[in-house]
């Protein structure tokens, strides 16, 4: 059974954060909430969130890890060498990195996104450095083992599309959100 690592660093978007970790475990998915430096990390908008696990600077134990955006988390993620560290390791592993909203610019930093298509908060995409990411406007984007998403209203989107490459099929929790309704999409995306 596939295990997801789901960050939670300070100033995180909560409503990203938490709408992920709910559809995966409503899809029957091993998550954890994993807190980059505490148990319990401040949102960045004062929501507390109590984790699963605090961040020990491995990631070995998951097949996907997912970056929840908001600015203060994004900035966290980005400066932690051992969060680095493990990111390069997953990468190499082949195994799924994915990022949502302004968290793609940790994966820039790491140097995951060179020479590889993403998304991103549009006002994110200039502070992606890497000449070679190329940023696309779309809900969605999957490149390789890279799966990118835009921000907090694609939260849904993006979650759906992660329980789908984990090889689970997403449809009846779709069906039980009332996703088609809610969000007007098509059946099928």
């Amino acid at each position: 059974m596939a295990k997801v690592a789901v960050i939670i660093a300070p100033g995180f978007e909560e409503g990203e954060a938490l709408a992920l970790v709910d559809i995966f475990r409503r899809a029957a998915i091993a998550c954890d909430m994993v807190g980059l430096n505490s148990r319990e990390v401040t949102g960045g908008h004062e929501i507390v969130v109590r984790t699963d696990v605090t961040f020990d600077g491995s990631l070995d134990d998951y097949d996907m890890v997912v970056l929840p955006g908001g600015y203060g988390g994004a900035d966290a993620m980005r400066a932690d060498e051992r969060l680095q560290r493990a990111l390069h390791a997953m990468n190499d592993a082949g195994k799924w990195i994915c990022a949502i909203c302004a968290a793609p610019i940790a994966l820039d930093r790491a140097g995951i996104l060179a020479g590889r298509r993403f998304t991103c908060y549009p006002e994110t995409a200039p502070k992606i450095c890497d000449p070679q990411a190329a940023w696309v406007d779309e809900v969605v984007v999957r490149d390789g083992n890279l799966i990118t998403s835009q921000g907090p209203a694609t939260a849904y989107a993006f979650a759906y599309a992660l329980v789908d490459a984990l090889g689970v099929d997403s449809e009846p929790v779709k069906q039980r959100m009332v996703y088609y309704s809610a969000f007007e999409v098509e059946r099928g995306e």
